[in-house]
């Protein structure tokens, strides 16, 4: 399986990465955010400069100057604002739990959601626990000597206690994100997300979660974005998303958090990953989501397979990309 990362529009602060494909503009649909000059010699690749120091970071110009560390300039009405985070992760903060088993979950809904419920009564030793989803994004940045920070959802219990930990001991800090709840939301609806993988003796894997059970996200309750949230954004040069994202949140709440990145000068990075497919496939919300993640993208980082996905999402956008592949 070929992995491609793609470049679509292009932002002011260039050294932190470089991609350039001949086909794509760089023109930037953000009016403040100046075009990118081409690199010569690059093609699908992400380049990252890792930070050493707090004060070697590029300012990002906006016209927002709702920050609390920003500076006014002599016009009044525009902000420079330092990022001192190199990358933040939006959502899929969630506990793998791999165990050995005979054979592979059922292909039957009830069947597998048995099989859940009933590996779930009692927590099995920490020493199969895992920290799943974008902890692992976050981590392998982190381990590259990049400032990172988790936002999302964990749950006021061990597994949320064990995904805190592990996070902080990577040097990730972490930005609760919490809405209103209500009654519903003070049992599961609240809790850590924990995905069961299941190892066959041939090594093969399954996969069992709270998610492919519900109806509607895990967390759909969560519809705003608090003021530390959107600080966190805003003083982040990278917002990194997955597919994933669909199963925590819902498609309004993730098109207006990566509308607030795009207007704050975040680059947004998109890894739609196995979900993917189904988005492009799912309700017509899902599907607006998913075409308004492509557009608005900074990078891309699709499989093959994944880039058929994106161009019949966002024909328009994508037919140079499925031509290039």
């Amino acid at each position: 399986m070929y992995h491609h990362a793609f470049s679509l529009k292009f932002h002011s602060f260039s050294p932190h990465y470089a991609l350039s494909l001949s086909n794509f503009s760089t023109q930037s649909p953000n009016p403040l955010l100046p075009p990118f000059a081409r690199v010569p010699h690059v093609t699908s690749s992400v380049c990252l400069r890792c930070r050493s120091s707090a004060a070697d970071v590029s300012p990002v110009i906006y016209a927002d100057g709702s920050s609390s560390i920003c500076s006014f300039g002599e016009t009044g009405d525009v902000a420079v604002v330092e990022k001192p985070i190199d990358v933040s992760t939006l959502g899929n903060l969630c506990v793998d739990i791999v165990l050995s088993v005979h054979e592979l979950p059922p292909p039957s809904r009830g069947e597998r959601k048995a099989l859940m419920d009933e590996l779930s009564m009692s927590p099995p030793d920490k020493k199969y626990w895992e920290a799943g989803g974008n902890c692992n994004m976050a981590i392998a940045a982190a381990r590259l000597g990049l400032h990172c920070v988790a936002i999302g959802h964990v749950g006021d219990e061990i597994y949320g206690e064990f995904l805190l930990d592990v996070l902080h001991e990577e040097g990730i800090g972490t930005v609760a994100l919490n809405g209103g709840t209500n009654e519903k939301d003070t049992s599961s609806f609240c809790e850590t997300l924990i995905c069961w993988v299941l190892v066959d003796p041939l090594q093969r894997h399954g996969f069992c979660s709270r998610a492919d059970f519900k109806e509607e996200p895990a967390f759909s309750w969560i519809t705003d974005l608090s003021d530390e949230v959107k600080m966190a954004i805003r003083q982040s040069k990278v917002l990194f998303c997955n597919g994933y994202d669909f199963d925590d949140f819902s498609p309004s709440f993730i098109m207006s958090t990566i509308d607030y990145a795009a207007k704050v000068g975040t680059a947004i990075f998109f890894d739609p990953g196995p979900r993917g497919k189904s988005l492009s496939k799912g309700t017509p919300d899902e599907r607006r989501a998913l075409a308004h993640f492509l557009r608005m993208s900074d990078v891309l980082l699709l499989t093959s397979e994944e880039v058929h996905c994106a161009s019949l999402a966002n024909a328009e956008n994508f037919s140079t990309v499925s031509n290039y592949c």
